[in-house]
């Protein structure tokens, strides 16, 4: 149920090209960069701007004056970038989103429509279409004993081979306000978090994650 093909409808992004090199989302956190910087040559200066080597705006996205923005990256159509946004760099970010005020983007790929609209840090982590991360939402992408991160799907153990890993979030993933995220955490498709939530491991697609021990199908 963790698969590129079981989490995103991949019609909703730029990125589909890479995700469909991989067989599981965090497979492509090392590509992010040179993807974005492939793609962005391809894009046409009538649609984009491009002000500076590695960074690409859509001329109708909304990015105020407040917002830093590091490449590599792509903004795409009709994404708003509030105030005092910070993009760290290898973030390729869709069509129609919301990036919002103080929320950071390091090495994440945003589908069309995702909102991570106030107070958001998403890392090393790939957010489905139309996901939406709650205010304070975070994704966690380092382990506190620094050891490689291995995603747990009952009894299968997925071993990355990296140190950082954020969160994949299917498609229409709904995080409630100040939950955190932990490494490696995999929500599937139309699934929702409670707010207040600490989420780890794998929430099946369709499910509520209300705490460890009561996670349960939507009705």
């Amino acid at each position: 149920m963790i698969t590129n093909r079981e989490l995103y409808s991949l019609e909703h992004t730029v990125a589909a090209p890479l995700l469909e090199g991989t067989e599981y989302p965090w497979e492509a956190l090392d590509g992010i960069g040179d993807f974005i910087l492939a793609l962005g040559k391809t894009l046409s200066p009538e649609e984009y701007d491009h002000p500076a080597d590695d960074v690409w705006i859509a001329r109708d996205a909304q990015v105020l004056p407040s917002a830093y923005i590091h490449g590599p990256c792509i903004i795409g159509h009709g994404t708003e970038v509030r105030q005092c946004a910070f993009i760290r760099g290898n973030a390729l970010v869709g069509e129609n989103c919301v990036v919002g005020n103080s929320t950071e983007l390091k090495n994440v790929i945003l589908f069309d429509g995702v909102q991570v609209p106030h107070y958001n840090y998403v890392g090393d982590s790939i957010l489905g279409y139309k996901a939406h991360m709650g205010a304070g939402s975070i994704t966690s992408n380092v382990k506190s004993d620094k050891t490689l991160v291995v995603i747990k799907e009952g009894r299968i153990r997925h071993e990355t081979g990296r140190k950082k890993v954020g969160a994949m979030l299917g498609d229409c993933v709904e995080v409630g306000c100040n939950s955190v995220l932990n490494p490696g955490t995999v929500i599937g498709r139309n699934s929702s978090v409670y707010p207040l939530s600490s989420v780890r491991g794998v929430v099946p697609a369709g499910h509520i994650y209300k705490d460890k021990d009561n996670i349960v199908p939507r009705t």
